[in-house]
């Protein structure tokens, strides 16, 4: 079945193999096990494994696409966000852009 949490399809499935698991003692201790997972849940997982075949992307990442933003910041006067998350960051960024502007 398929409910909403905090806003997010979460896919709800129970199962009862259980008892014939090989893995039975690092699970349950019930008769079924209900597993929840998230609809893009698939896409964390993809992400997850190209980060684990690549280690270095993530510096890779700060040293290419950080730096541009990181040197705007500075020539705006801004020395870090005060946000997290993409979509802060973005809204706060569009705010230092409009008032640059505004007052050129």
């Amino acid at each position: 079945m398929t409910i909403e949490e905090k806003g997010r399809a979460m896919h709800v499935y129970w199962a009862s193999t259980c008892g014939d698991c090989p893995l039975k003692s690092d699970g349950t201790t019930g008769k079924q096990r209900r597993v929840r997972r998230w609809e893009h849940e698939e896409a964390l997982e993809r992400a997850k494994a190209r980060l684990d075949s690549f280690p270095g992307a993530m510096q890779q990442r700060r040293e290419t696409a950080g730096h541009p933003f990181g040197t705007i910041k500075a020539w705006m006067g801004a020395t870090h966000f005060k946000m997290k998350t993409l979509a802060h960051v973005a809204t706060e960024m569009a705010l230092h852009v409009l008032a640059h502007n505004s007052s050129a």
